[in-house]
């Protein structure tokens, strides 16, 4: 990205069409996350399905993680027939269609044709939602003109993606109460389309194009070299642009989320198992949830900008793990009030720590490996939390062995909390590392 002048950004800037459009692909990023993720627990929870058997369901989501072994392919190849869109586009429209068909599967087949048939068809949503993530954030990456249109750019995106997954864990349990969840996982499979038209109004980013053209003749995929750019190069220039602690930020970016996607299938259960309504719950996510959204993707945008990218991921990491550990008072008081408060919070704290961190996971990326680096870098972010959140449910029923299950949902939420810990020990030091070597530079001989 060209280094220019920072410009100071006004409301009409959030109107521009390449914001509106990042917005609606924001919200098709964000869509399929839940339905095949916290929001399928709780309709299989719904209907009595165990809670070790939910946690392994949830497995389906780790397709998320492992996205960087084939996003290679979305960096140096067209996609079939819808290529003549360009690279990101062609990716992105065969993912949208092959999620919204996925979904409405998932809708006609439901629980009735047994866990496993729909747990495969869950696979091919997430398989086909991860690419459509890696095609989405290398657009938002490549299409920013300077650092300051990235910022602006992830600020659409995360309202985008956040407003989907209040909408697919709020606004659907009302609806599942009226129309019940087959229907309502049709009605919500058909949303896709926000994505679709997106897609199609997008602007393919010219100048990342050239890179890759220039790669595709300098060393074409079909010969050796090419091959070894195209799996290798990436990791290569990553370390090359980090060195040494490039190890360290991957770790660090590997267990900053690492509590919240190990409490996320436990949620759902935890609700119907206290009795909460899906009026109730639905209710104060799409309110109260959805201002506190709101609020932190505004205050995370601002902190970024004031602070610098890992000093505000630090608050962020923070808030994030205080909001996951306050669900430990949901069994003993979960009356709407103190409800609500625990709400704002949880949003607020996920808000702000997730757009710090895609700002910062931006900033790391190479122009021409944009696709396959910041796969690598959100692959990392979640693949350990993808991981252990398949055992939440048996952990949750083993504590509950001892401790019955109210104390068991306190213990686990606090658990969970506390697993944030490493990653901002991990990303302080880092600061401080930046932060000496930055003052050596500067140093008079």
């Amino acid at each position: 990205m060209t280094q220019r002048p920072r410009r100071r950004y006004q409301f009409r800037d959030y109107l521009s069409p390449k914001v509106l459009v990042m917005l609606a692909l924001g919200f098709s990023s964000g869509l399929p996350f839940n339905l095949i993720g916290n929001t399928l627990g709780y309709w299989l929870r719904d209907e009595h399905t165990a809670l070790a058997a939910i946690g392994v369901v949830s497995w389906v989501g780790i397709t998320y993680s492992l996205k960087f072994l084939w996003a290679p392919f979305l960096d140096r190849i067209r996609m079939p027939l819808l290529g003549r869109l360009g690279r990101r586009r062609g990716w992105m429209l065969a993912a949208q269609i092959l999620v919204g068909a996925g979904l409405g599967t998932m809708a006609v087949l439901g629980t009735g044709h047994g866990l496993g048939v729909l747990g495969v068809v869950a696979l091919v949503v997430a398989f086909a939602a991860a690419t459509q993530d890696t095609a989405i954030d290398a657009w938002r990456i490549e299409s920013a003109s300077d650092k300051g249109e990235l910022g602006l750019l992830t600020s659409a995106y995360t309202f985008g993606f956040r407003t989907a997954l209040l909408g697919t864990e709020a606004i659907i349990l009302p609806i599942a109460q009226r129309i019940g969840w087959n229907a309502s996982y049709a009605v919500y499979g058909a949303l896709i389309l926000i994505g679709v038209i997106a897609c199609l109004c997008a602007k393919e980013p010219e100048n990342a194009d050239q890179v890759m053209e220039h790669k595709g003749v300098q060393a074409p995929l079909t010969s050796a070299r090419g091959i070894f750019d195209a799996i290798a190069g990436p990791f290569i220039a990553f370390y090359r642009a980090h060195g040494n602690l490039a190890v360290a930020m991957l770790l660090a970016i590997t267990l900053f989320q690492l509590g919240y996607f190990v409490s996320g299938p436990m949620y759902n259960p935890m609700y119907v198992d206290v009795g909460l309504t899906k009026d109730m719950v639905g209710t104060i996510r799409g309110s109260v949830g959805l201002v506190g959204t709101f609020l932190g993707v505004a205050t995370g945008g601002y902190l970024s900008l004031r602070l610098g990218l890992t000093p505000a991921l630090l608050i962020g990491g923070v808030l994030l793990n205080i909001g996951t550990a306050l669900y430990a008072v949901v069994p003993f008081a979960h009356d709407p009030t103190t409800f609500s408060v625990i709400m704002f919070a949880d949003n607020f704290g996920i808000a702000v720590g997730g757009i710090t961190l895609v700002a910062y996971m931006s900033s790391l990326t190479s122009l021409g490996y944009t696709a396959t680096q910041y796969a690598l870098l959100s692959s990392a972010y979640a693949w350990a939390g993808k991981l252990l959140k398949g055992f939440s449910g048996s952990t949750v029923e083993a504590l509950t062995a001892h401790y019955g299950a109210m104390n068991a949902y306190a213990t686990f939420f606090i658990g969970c909390g506390l697993l944030g810990v490493p990653a901002l020990v991990l990303f302080a030091l880092l600061e401080r590392t930046h932060r000496r070597r930055a003052a050596l530079s500067v140093k008079p001989a």
